[in-house]
């Protein structure tokens, strides 16, 4: 299908599509949605940004028998912030229907969970550990679901919900249509996806390029300054619409965030020391446009869908290299472009290297009273003793280690060494005068 308009679904479903603007599917949505109006068991492999979200969304509220009040899908997301956005876009899809949702995840009154579920609602929204006490309590009928959404399956993982997922996954039907999505598919999930799914569908999008069109990388050496002074020239050449600066630690990331305050800037924060409520208010100020930039760990971060980022700003690379992929992803949304800078000192080539494998073209930058300059390629120097090099290989066949050595022969063989070298130079100047 090319559009959306070429699916038969129903005229609701059309007019919410066409108000969020959406008019031609992604290539996840593509893949997916066929698939999930068959009923057929599929994993979507995508990095973040592709559409993937309404993916699922879309077929199921389809699917859905808004005269059979029972539960008939449920999604699970690995944070609360995950589940919330994805409960806000499910509410444009239903509003005006007799198609009825709930958002079930934790920091919220549980009591009046259980109550607003006195009546099943049609879709169920929410984290893996309050979805599974609600069952537990038995507030919540998932056995009547024949639809199960695991997003953000990697994440769900690295954070041990796996086992509330699979608890309650073992009490819905037996021929469950289960939908898998994830950035990456680590190994050690296999075991969960085996015991649901039969020969499932395994789609993967954009597999060969690790992050969208549209981001410009910047590699800008710290050199003699500090990092957080280095920080600083960065912001003075750049005039973000929102940008996130990535840390490794909680203790990083106030700390730089303290830092910028003392400078001037207006500066959110996001990490795992925020209480529910804090984070809750944190997210609202971050939608209502109060910061221009915003100070965040990985897994805090990658929690969340933060819209608008045009700059992303690696402080300092992530232990997990995989993450870089996650950060830079963050900007260059929806067709749109981005700019991912990376601060790094020559300690840590050996990282860039790696991530220039993982497909990252970098750009050798820096920044200076607000002006960015492109510098030599940073291997250049590298190169340049190399050449050099032609001397020590010269000097190393002509000096030999003696048979029997004697005390200080070392630094003799270093002097005679130091003689040839000099001398295959004069002689090299000498014929480029001739």
């Amino acid at each position: 299908m090319s559009k959306y308009t070429d699916y038969d679904f129903q005229p609701f479903l059309i007019k919410a599509i066409d108000q969020l603007g959406f008019s031609e599917p992604t290539p996840i949505q593509k893949e997916m949605i066929p698939l999930i109006l068959k009923g057929k068991s599929a994993i979507g492999q995508s990095h973040t940004g592709t559409g993937k979200t309404h993916s699922f969304l879309i077929p199921i509220v389809e699917k859905i028998i808004a005269d059979k009040q029972e539960v008939q899908a449920v999604i699970t997301s690995p944070t609360r912030e995950l589940a919330t956005q994805i409960h806000v876009e499910l509410l444009k899809l239903i509003e005006g229907t007799e198609i009825t949702s709930r958002l079930l995840i934790g920091g919220t009154d549980k009591k009046r969970a259980v109550d607003r579920l006195k009546v099943q609602p049609h879709i169920v929204v929410g984290t893996p550990g309050r979805i599974q006490d609600l069952v537990n309590d038995q507030a919540l009928f998932v056995h009547t679901s024949p639809v199960l959404v695991v997003d953000e399956a990697d994440l769900a993982f690295d954070l041990g919900f796996i086992k509330e997922i699979d608890q309650f996954a073992s009490k819905m039907p037996e021929k469950l249509e289960m939908f898998v999505f994830s950035a990456t598919i680590p190994e050690k999930l296999q075991p969960f996806l085996k015991k649901y799914m039969d020969s499932p569908v395994h789609i993967k999008i954009g597999d060969k390029k690790p992050v969208a069109d549209g981001i410009d990388f910047s590699l800008v050496p710290t050199k003699s300054l500090s990092r957080k002074k280095k920080l600083l020239q960065v912001l003075e050449g750049i005039n973000p619409y929102l940008c996130i600066i990535f840390a490794n630690t909680r203790s990083n990331a106030d700390s730089v965030a303290d830092f910028l305050a003392e400078n001037g800037f207006r500066v959110g924060r996001i990490h795992g020391d925020l209480n529910p409520r804090e984070r809750t208010r944190m997210m609202k100020q971050v939608r209502d446009l109060e910061f221009q930039y915003i100070v965040a760990t990985d897994l805090a971060a990658r929690g969340i869908d933060i819209q608008g980022v045009s700059h992303v700003i690696n402080y300092e690379l992530p232990e997990d290299l995989e993450f870089f992929i996650h950060r830079v992803g963050r900007t260059a949304r929806a067709g749109l472009t981005g700019q991912a800078i990376t601060l790094y000192d020559p300690t840590e080539e050996d990282k860039i290297v790696q991530i220039e494998k993982m497909g990252i073209p970098f750009v050798h930058r820096d920044v200076k009273n607000g002006e960015w300059s492109e510098m030599k390629e940073r291997h250049a120097r590298k190169n340049r003793v190399k050449h050099e090099n032609e001397f020590d290989a010269k000097a190393k066949s002509v000096v030999r280690k003696p048979k029997k050595v004697k005390p200080g022969y070392k630094r003799a063989m270093k002097w005679e060494m130091d003689k040839v070298r000099k001398r295959e130079r004069r002689i090299k100047r000498n014929k480029k005068g001739e």
